[in-house]
């Protein structure tokens, strides 16, 4: 029995005494699997800098964006028949047929372009405050895994409708293969599981989709929070927190990610789910950016559309592409332009991480970068023809320059110094 105090409260044990074991389901559950040793540790525990920003919502973002994706993808398998002969008919069904089926599917749809717009973002805030440095390279590395698998996963759930756009886009990005000496026309038959986009592509596209490339994503998601976990966040000054600890041993810099940051990003959702829930219910198409015409029309192979575009979210490697009138060379470049990113720890020489204090080079840079990948979304969306050409090859020049100059203005331009702890105002 637990000795107590007069006024209820326990009394202090004495030197050498063992606290009593705690009772109960929680006390079982906790000796079976340390539950709260984890909170301890990993959420109350877990010092982050104090002076996060609103560029920091989109890591949250993009966890709940993929449970959201996850949810609505299991439950449109129940209701979806791949085949050829099956797929687009499936899908009519779920949207007239099928219970709330309309919402679901609008769901899954929208939440593919929000998982984009998040994880752009996110990877945008990155670049702003240099969250690829050292000690963050394998942070990076696995975030751009987690990138690729995104677009692979999304590509492939953007065929199984099987309207006549995901037939004729599935068509580009497959031949796109074929350009690869030697193995290029193997590899599309490989791919395809037969001479042409059918019944085999989507068995396999639909294996791919709702089971390798999810486990995937969720096993890279898991190794990015452990090597998060282990680096800590990166911070708008780019200053190690972990460098200045206090007497209690947490870095002077910090505060624990809960309550503050678990409240903060509350408020982050709240606003995702207006903006978000305004899409669902009265743009879900949004003019043709999330979901297409020619895709309310079943495949035909005999009928093309009047312009084969991607969905938005790859268009500026789409427009890429088609800026050069070699499909080699077009291909090549669209490759490298994906695979850029990977190299950003070690082409970055700047003394500082953070753009704050980074000089004009590198700002203006990052400038014309951003212009550039906005404006190559835009023409990706339109004709390879005329201007949209000439466009499309200028701006694939500075996205390219972005990277190829980066060691070179990031060691010569003059920095500002950077301040011995994070700067932070009380709001």
């Amino acid at each position: 029995m637990a000795v107590k105090t007069a006024s209820g409260a326990p009394a202090a044990l004495p030197a050498g005494a063992e606290a009593p074991a705690k009772r109960g389901f929680w006390a079982w559950l906790n000796r079976r699997m340390p539950i709260e040793e984890f909170v301890a540790t990993q959420v109350t525990g877990y010092y982050a800098p104090k002076n996060f920003n609103i560029w920091y919502f989109f890591g949250s973002l993009a966890g709940l964006v993929l449970v959201l994706q996850l949810f609505s993808g299991i439950y449109l398998t129940m209701f979806y028949k791949v085949g050829e002969a099956t797929s687009f008919d499936s899908v009519e069904y779920i949207m007239r047929e099928v219970d709330y089926g309309w919402l679901i599917r609008y769901l899954h749809s929208t939440g593919a372009s929000a998982f984009f717009i998040v994880v752009y973002l996110h990877m945008y805030r990155a670049l702003l405050y240099g969250s690829y440095r050292a000690p963050r390279e394998l942070l990076w590395l696995l975030g751009m895994c987690i990138y690729l698998a995104l677009m692979a996963e999304a590509f492939m759930g953007y065929v199984l409708p099987w309207g006549n756009m995901s037939f004729w886009g599935a068509q580009v990005i497959v031949n796109l293969f074929g350009t690869i000496p030697g193995i290029g026309p193997g590899l599309v038959e490989w791919i395809r599981g037969d001479y042409g986009i059918a019944d085999a592509t989507l068995n396999r596209f639909f294996a791919l989709h709702v089971a390798l490339l999810p486990l995937a994503l969720l096993l890279l998601v898991a190794l990015h929070l452990v090597a998060l976990r282990q680096t800590g966040s990166n911070n708008p000054d780019g200053i190690e927190i972990k460098a200045k600890l206090g007497p209690d041993g947490h870095p002077l810099d910090g505060v624990p990610f809960h309550p503050y940051y678990t409240v903060k990003d509350v408020v982050g959702i709240g606003v995702f789910a207006v903006l978000f829930a305004i899409v669902v219910f009265f743009v879900p198409t949004l003019g043709g950016l999330f979901l297409e015409a020619p895709n309310f029309e079943p495949a035909n192979p005999l009928s093309t559309p009047e312009h084969i575009a991607p969905v938005w979210y790859f268009t500026p490697y789409y427009a890429i592409l088609r800026a050069v009138p070699d499909q080699r060379l077009g291909a090549l470049l669209m490759l490298l332009a994906v695979s850029a990113f990977i190299f950003l720890p070690w082409l970055d020489r700047s003394p500082v991480k953070s753009i704050r204090y980074k000089g004009w080079m590198s700002r203006g840079a990052l400038t014309l970068f951003s212009v550039s990948f906005v404006a190559l979304g835009y023409l990706g969306l339109q004709p390879a023809e005329g201007l949209y050409v000439m466009l499309a090859r200028i701006f694939t020049v500075i996205y390219f320059l972005f990277f190829l100059l980066m060691p070179f203005y990031t060691r010569l331009e003059p920095v500002k110094p950077v301040p011995e702890r994070v700067t932070y105002h009380a709001h």
